[in-house]
């Protein structure tokens, strides 16, 4: 049973009032937040009680509150009798545990003891229904040959057992109430959070159109700084050609790799299409366009990126490009690309919001490791802007943010942290490279001690320097001298700026970077 400090740490509070039987109207806000923001979710029914979680959140239009009574945040047991929390008394001898630690037990067993398990207490039927557990054995169990059914646990039981489905479309007979915990609502709430307009405002990206070649190196890779560019995509046969008929079609039984799975696109578009949960599985493949040649041929790399010095790898290049599809709410949390490479995101259908922090500068709430081989961060990307976003806005160095939308590309340079969801069902290509302007960056990334564990993408990580650096003297003889000539000569100019210089500097606000 949680004690009085943890009952009060929780960030919901909700209260019940008696209504008239008929249409209800739920009412949900946020009780710690200056502003009320309230939404109102009507639906049909006749009981009397009526919940007003203080959430602050605006829930998806596609959400089921309905669905969800039965578990409460903690911080509603605040003006309650805590002893009326059903949680211990159906778990036995396994009160013990903390939701956490249960559920990791949980998912040691497999579908047909979860389903026993269900039918002992309303305590165990909540925790062996909770979707994540049942799309551990899907993924596990089925690999990439499922149809979603609209839940993990159904898809589940319709796969394994199919003289059990489909099941009763009816009404739940089974009442549950006064279940209380923070575990078990976050991960609902996460999976039905709509983004709050404050969290996409901001939008402090430099945005250009017609940019020359020489202007993109000097203002913007020179300096290592993001940029948003408009227009690059216009002649892209994919702009008119990719959608989801189109993919089906064009792909047909071809597998693409889906988190730890591999699926077809009908499939992977089925599953999308109905997908509620707190991490939606990402399509994201490196290999699309040696599997479908005519993917590759759909789209042409925009003139600032077309210098990839990976290129003289041939074929022993590590992964560089991926085809990315998701549905809202989809994305990938925070993290630094690949080898030490800058990179280019293009959205062919759909948005992006992004978030982004220069290389010295540690979003709240990541830990990455002392050696940078593992990053800590919050479960899941919604997550990470309720409890942590607002955060970072007192920060001198604030992130860089936008919204990138169909048509738009952003430029990630190397280095910088950055999360990126999808605001709405999404497609698009991104590239990793290398230009002079990193190559020298990622020359010493690939020559660290523990390069086994920080290169991806090939499976030679241990002498991919070797093989990177010998391949440039080749083709380009005298380059990697020539930079860290030229990357020498900036350090010591920086530091003989005078007061003036360095003022001006400050006020551009731009990023400086140094290549040794």
């Amino acid at each position: 049973m949680p004690g009085a400090f943890s009952i009060l740490q929780s960030p919901f509070l909700s209260r019940t009032r008696k209504k008239k039987k008929g249409r209800r109207r739920r009412s949900i806000s946020n009780s710690h937040a200056s502003k009320t923001i309230t939404i109102q979710i009507e639906t049909n029914g006749n009981e009397e009680e009526e919940e007003e979680a203080e959430l602050g959140f605006k829930l998806k239009p596609s959400s089921s509150f309905q669905d969800h009574r039965l578990i409460q945040p903690l911080g509603n047991l605040l003006l309650l009798d805590p002893s009326s929390n059903i949680r211990n008394p159906g778990l036995g001898n396994l009160r013990i545990l903390s939701d956490e630690l249960l559920l990791d037990v949980l998912g040691l067993l497999g579908g047909r003891d979860l389903g026993i398990l269900s039918s002992v207490s309303k305590s165990l039927y909540v925790f062996s229904t909770h979707e994540p557990l049942w799309r551990n054995l899907v993924l596990d169990h089925l690999n990439g040959e499922f149809l979603f059914t609209g839940s993990w646990r159904s898809t589940y039981i319709s796969s394994i057992y199919p003289q059990f489905f489909p099941p009763s479309t009816g009404p739940s007979t089974l009442r549950i109430r006064n279940f209380y915990s923070d575990h078990l609502f976050q991960s609902w709430l996460c999976a039905n959070l709509e983004m709050k307009p404050k969290w996409l405002a901001r939008d402090n990206i430099e945005r250009r159109r017609n940019l020359s070649l020489e202007e993109f190196v000097s203002l913007f890779e020179d300096l290592n700084k993001p940029i948003l560019l408009e227009g690059c995509l216009d002649l892209w046969p994919a702009m008119e050609k990719w959608n989801r008929k189109s993919l089906v079609q064009i792909c047909g039984d071809v597998k693409f790799a889906v988190g730890p799975v591999e699926m077809t696109m009908e499939k992977y578009f089925r599953y999308a299409e109905s997908a509620k949960e707190e991490r939606p599985l990402y399509l994201f493949d490196p290999k699309f366009a040696e599997k479908i040649t005519e993917l590759g041929s759909d789209y042409d790399v925009p003139e600032y990126f077309k210098e990839d010095l990976f290129s003289v790898l041939g074929k022993e290049r590590p992964d560089y490009r991926w085809i990315i599809i998701g549905p809202a709410g989809s994305g990938s949390s925070f993290h630094v690309d690949p080898n030490s490479t800058s990179a280019w995101n293009a959205v062919i259908r759909g948005s992006k919001k992004w978030v982004m922090f220069p290389p010295e500068v540690v979003p709240p709430g990541v830990h990455p490791s002392p050696d940078g081989s593992e990053v800590a961060c919050p479960v899941s990307i919604m997550e990470w802007f309720m409890n942590f976003y607002g955060a970072s806005m007192n920060w001198k160095k604030r992130p860089i943010e936008c919204v990138c939308k169909a048509g738009e590309v952003v430029f990630v340079p190397n280095g910088w942290w950055h999360l990126v969801i999808n605001l709405e069902d999404s497609i698009a290509i991104t590239q990793n490279y290398v230009s002079r302007r990193n190559l020298l960056n990622v020359l010493d990334f690939l020559k660290r001690p523990n390069a086994s564990e920080l290169v991806s993408g090939t499976a030679d990580r241990v002498n991919l320097h070797d093989k990177f650096r010998a391949s440039i003297e080749a083709a380009f003889p005298g380059t990697i001298d020539q930079l860290a000539a030229i990357a020498k000569e900036k350090m010591a100019r920086s530091k003989k700026l005078n007061f003036w210089e360095s003022a001006t500097d400050a006020c551009t606000g731009g990023f400086r970077f140094s290549l040794t």
